[in-house]
């Protein structure tokens, strides 16, 4: 789906499941690369919610990407069930969308870096007829950021994320990949561990949502990738 007119750098931010702060990270991203002076651009191809809950993910991102809601995620992609996109599509009665379309993405001129969210983890369905991994294979992004929650389990979802993700590798993909413990405390002995293994036993390239993590993560993300697991 990629051609002229799209971003120097396409970023794709994943998470192993629902409510890993997916969302939050990216608006860190998103604000850091503004502040630093680059052309930036965020878009949600399709987001569902619940009624009442506050700010939609499409106005947290177009709140630090400096862009109008309705320009991250087309109004007619606000999806107000707290379900899958497709599953809520069904529930409204709206009509099916494909991946397809939710990959045909619409970008300003002139972006530097453009970040795309999806919803859920790596196998939840976006469209109809796909799920997040087959979205990538249309975006063909630079890099993929997956967002993982730093507590109990991590370790387990990060490795079957991972694998997914290998099995795009295998369609012909190429990609960098970083992982981001969110809500990690280095008080909580954990944390710490679950990072120590991810990056000493299984030699991934993993970050920390803390402020000079998140530094460090917008700074690698604004570049084009060299090579995909291995920390520098």
């Amino acid at each position: 789906m990629r051609g002229p007119g799209w971003p120097r750098v396409v970023v794709l931010v994943c998470g192993t499941g629902t409510e890993v702060g997916k969302t939050w990270t990216s608006a860190q991203l998103l604000a850091r690369w503004r502040a630093w002076g680059l052309a930036v651009a965020a878009r949600k191809p399709a987001q569902s919610f619940g009624p009442g809950e506050g700010p939609t993910d499409a106005e947290v991102l177009a709140a630090a990407s400096g862009e109008d809601p309705g320009e991250v995620c087309p109004r007619e992609r606000w999806l107000a069930v707290p379900m899958a996109p497709p599953m809520a599509a069904e529930v409204l009665g709206v009509p099916p969308l494909g991946v397809g379309e939710l990959a045909a993405l619409d970008w300003p001129a002139g972006v530097e870096v453009g970040l795309v969210e999806t919803a859920g983890g790596l196998r939840a369905p976006q469209g109809h007829d796909g799920d997040v991994l087959d979205l990538a294979r249309l975006l063909r992004p630079d890099w993929v950021l997956l967002v993982a929650d730093a507590g109990l389990g991590t370790i387990n979802h990060v490795r079957l994320s991972l694998d997914a993700l290998d099995g795009a590798r295998g369609d012909g993909l190429a990609f960098g990949v970083r992982v981001v413990l969110n809500r990690f405390d280095p008080q909580v002995q954990l944390h710490e561990l679950n990072r120590r293994w991810l990056v000493e036993r299984d030699r991934l390239a993993v970050r920390v949502g803390d402020p000079a993590g998140l530094d460090q993560l917008a700074s690698e993300l604004a570049q084009q990738p060299d090579d995909s697991l291995v920390p520098d």
